[in-house]
């Protein structure tokens, strides 16, 4: 039995896969985006996080922290004392069973409503043997999915794949240099994996998010497209950016550093992909 992270459950999704879906979002993610809208998905520890909105500003969290560490910070006694109850845990470690027995709960409603379970984060393929036996324990039971970035090993991505039966693949820069430099990781093993993904046979879709001057540029959609039309695939969903993503870095007492302008709408240049007969989807 493997036991590993999880932050959040969401029930009665309809935008992580066909029909109504139960999400499961994994704790951790080895990519950095600039505009990572869930900061708290990123690290694989487990966090305190306060809500900016309604705070009193009373810093009886910060100095409950000071106590215990010598300097003003959340700890996990910070969650009781704030007075409109602001502060939460975020980070929860569960095993395969204890996770499969909450589907279960709602597994006969998902597929009533053709829907099923996915597996998002995070990143789900940072914990490789926790999601392969959640997935071989819902085969035959429920519609099963993956929401992922691609990063990681070609054989692991191939032994998750074959548990899979849908997956949602983000695809964000081409240029090599642009994804190191936005990411903070490689892109070779996530173009790879798409590859091999365009080739299983496997139900998919292929998501980009616009985000303003970096990943909507022409150069970068046209390169995108241009994958795409390589490599068989006819349908992209175009993600728009979260002006919002800024706000929940203070909830973890970090800085959200970008070097974009977001108040700049993105551009989706749909007509790039319409020349390459590829049919665009705005979300």
């Amino acid at each position: 039995m493997k036991s590993g992270k999880i932050f959040s459950i969401e029930e009665f999704s309809t935008f992580d896969g066909p029909g109504v879906r139960m999400t499961i979002f994994f704790k951790g993610c080895p990519m950095r985006c600039m505009w990572c809208h869930n900061p708290e998905s990123q690290g694989f520890d487990d966090e305190i996080v306060r809500s900016p909105n309604g705070c009193l500003e009373c810093n009886a969290c910060l100095r409950v922290g000071e106590e215990k560490t010598g300097v003003p910070s959340l700890v996990e006694e910070s969650i009781g004392v704030c007075p409109r109850h602001l502060i939460r845990h975020c980070g929860e470690d569960v095993t395969s069973e204890e996770l499969l027995a909450r589907v279960e709960k709602k597994r006969e409603m998902l597929n009533l409503c053709n829907g099923g379970v996915t597996f998002s984060g995070g990143e789900p393929l940072a914990q490789p043997d926790f999601l392969l036996e959640c997935l071989k324990g819902l085969k035959g039971k429920t519609h099963r999915a993956i929401q992922t970035c691609g990063l990681c090993d070609p054989a692991t991505f191939e032994q998750i794949l074959a548990e899979c039966d849908y997956v949602l693949y983000d695809l964000k820069l081409i240029d090599p240099i642009a994804h190191q430099h936005y990411t903070n990781c490689k892109n070779e093993k996530i173009l790879k994996n798409f590859q091999s993904l365009a080739k299983s046979g496997k139900e998919f879709i292929t998501r980009v998010p616009l985000i303003p001057t970096v990943t909507d540029t022409e150069e970068n959609l046209t390169a995108i497209a241009a994958l795409l039309k390589e490599n068989g695939v006819r349908q992209v969903e175009l993600l728009p950016y979260h002006k919002t993503a800024g706000a929940k870095y203070k909830m973890l007492g970090r800085r959200y550093e970008i070097t974009f302008d977001p108040s700049i709408l993105p551009n989706p240049h749909t007509e790039i992909f319409k020349n390459y007969d590829i049919e665009v989807k705005l979300l």
